[in-house]
């Protein structure tokens, strides 16, 4: 005749034998959470993930528009790119341009597709 454990929570109390989820203090993580700790690798930015998205944007000096534009010409970024003043990116596209106001400016130049600073505005809006 065997003799049964008796009680209700005896010996492994209800835990079953050995193993991680028998012992104390045992946690197992969910499997959800493996997952959603995978996902920035899997977009592809893991270490890099405060990288910008934003374009670079390539600053140009009023001197260097006087030095290579005539008088009534037109100045965008394919034709700032064309005199190799600024490269073009490798994504090809064309470029951000912002135009700062180092050096001065004689000439009456058309501006488009450029950022411009404020004080590069006034010397500009001046001739």
């Amino acid at each position: 005749m065997t003799v049964g454990r008796g009680g209700k929570r005896g010996k492994t109390s209800g835990r079953g034998t050995k193993g991680q989820k028998a012992r104390a203090g045992h946690k197992i993580r969910p499997e959800l959470r493996d997952f959603i700790k995978r996902l920035p690798k899997l977009r592809g930015r893991g270490k890099n993930s405060f990288q910008s998205f934003q374009k670079e944007v390539f600053p140009v000096k009023l001197g260097d528009l006087e030095k290579s534009y005539k008088d009534g010409e037109k100045v965008t970024p394919s034709t700032l790119s064309e005199r190799g003043i600024i490269r073009r990116t490798i994504s090809g596209g064309s470029p951000r341009v912002k135009i700062l106001s180092e050096g001065d400016l004689t000439k009456k130049l058309i501006i488009k597709g450029c950022a411009i600073s404020l004080i590069a505005r006034e010397k500009i809006v001046e001739k």
